[in-house]
């Protein structure tokens, strides 16, 4: 059987540096940070009082006020982003066979904000009988914003979530992916989506020690590969690819922004949150998207990282990546966007892989920003181009984007110019 080949055709986007694709790339490659203090609950008795919010969000531009009350705000940020990539993608829906429109989302955490609210009135209503909203577990569930955008659309594909963590959205590019070239659908929306800056969600984090606790500093607090780092920032946000088989867009006269070329699936199989410190794991995981892809690692001129300033990973991260590319690796550009936009946990794959599609189609590699001279690791090798603070621009033939989870769930894609 001749697997068929795979375009992006649309982009969406909602970050912590911008509402919409158009300013979030902007942000990006003039390396704006997107980290401020906490806004969305009163976090000043936690260790970590700032995060990377979405700012100036409305809702009701994708719903109404009552559908609003009924979704979790990942899923009111899923949505936004599907209405944005679907206008970008310049298509018909009135033409399509919507039986072979699917959507693949990937979501780590889901509803924890609605979970929050629920179990928090109960702890605060401990008399009478349990009332619980109707709505409180399919606003909870993490499957649930793959649902609610095909109701919203009529899309009767394939439709499900995967769940690994921050991997979470990059396997469900890469499950969009497989199911297109082996012919299961036209199109296939792979969304990621995460909103947990809340009470549990940052004390949680805070108890595990993994963010880091900058205060006085947040917009400087994402510093990967400087010996500094101390944790990552917490983000929130999603972010929507628009997959579509390459006979099927060019019918229809599609923009094309870039070729899928393959993806890579690990387990590092050593530690319930810390990545293998030889970086075993991200090393095959890489190795399984370049045979995938059907290219040599000197055919890779760009990896986003997952790169999220932890002590730990931004080191084995390194490692792998010198294991698989070996002198190549020398001649890359590398940078880590969390530096910018924090880390989007489970929605880190998708707004991660629209970047790299930009920078495959713009010619531009945003930076690492916040390294500071004199601020090196002993454990990194800085002859590695790590493009600290300031964009550079250099044709860019194939981009590859890492996504790290905990349990050790490694994936990553690969993207490249279509021709």
């Amino acid at each position: 059987m001749e697997l068929k080949r795979v375009v992006v055709t649309g982009i969406g986007a909602l970050t912590p540096v911008g509402n919409n694709v158009p300013e979030m790339w902007e942000n990006i490659k003039n390396g704006v940070s997107g980290a401020a203090p906490i806004t969305k609950f009163d976090a000043s008795a936690f260790k970590t009082t700032f995060a990377c919010e979405v700012k100036n969000f409305d809702p009701l531009t994708v719903m109404d006020r009552k559908e609003a009350r009924k979704v979790d705000p990942y899923v009111q940020y899923s949505l936004a982003v599907v209405k944005e990539a679907l206008t970008d993608s310049g298509m018909n829906l009135d033409d399509e066979d919507k039986n072979r429109i699917g959507v693949i989302t990937g979501v780590g955490i889901g509803g924890i904000h609605t979970f929050e609210g629920e179990v928090g009135y109960r702890a605060r209503n401990p008399e009478g009988a349990p009332r619980y909203n109707p709505f409180f577990i399919p606003k909870m569930i993490s499957d649930i914003a793959a649902g609610q955008i095909s109701i919203a659309y009529g899309f009767h594909g394939p439709n499900y979530n995967t769940t690994s963590a921050c991997a979470s959205s990059t396997n469900a590019i890469v499950d969009a992916f497989n199911l297109l070239r082996l012919g299961k659908a036209n199109i296939i929306l792979a969304v990621g989506a995460e909103a947990a800056i809340c009470d549990a969600g940052v004390g949680g984090f805070n108890s595990m020690h993994a963010l880091s606790t900058r205060n006085d500093d947040p917009a400087r607090a994402s510093r990967p590969f400087s010996a500094s780092r101390d944790g990552f920032v917490m983000a929130e946000g999603a972010g929507c690819l628009i997959l579509e088989e390459l006979e099927h867009a060019k019918a229809r006269g599609a923009k094309i922004y870039c070729e899928v070329a393959g993806g890579g699936l690990s387990a590092d199989a050593h530690h319930l949150t810390a990545s293998h410190p030889e970086g075993l794991g991200a090393r095959l995981v890489m190795q399984n998207a370049l045979e995938d892809a059907e290219l040599k690692p000197e055919d890779i001129d760009y990896i986003n990282v997952h790169g999220t300033s932890t002590p730990v990973g931004d080191i084995s991260e390194v490692k792998a990546i010198q294991q698989v590319f070996g002198e190549h690796a020398y001649k890359l550009n590398i940078s880590s966007t969390k530096s910018m936009t924090g880390h989007l946990l489970g929605a880190a794959g998708a707004v991660e892989a629209i970047i790299s599609v930009l920078s495959v189609y713009n010619d531009i590699v945003p930076p690492t920003i916040n390294h500071e001279e004199g601020d090196e690791d002993e454990q990194i090798d800085y002859r590695l181009n790590f493009t600290f603070n300031k964009a550079q621009q250099r044709t860019v033939r194939a981009a590859l984007s890492n996504t790290f989870g905990f349990g050790g769930h490694n994936a990553c894609c690969i993207v490249k110019k279509y021709v």
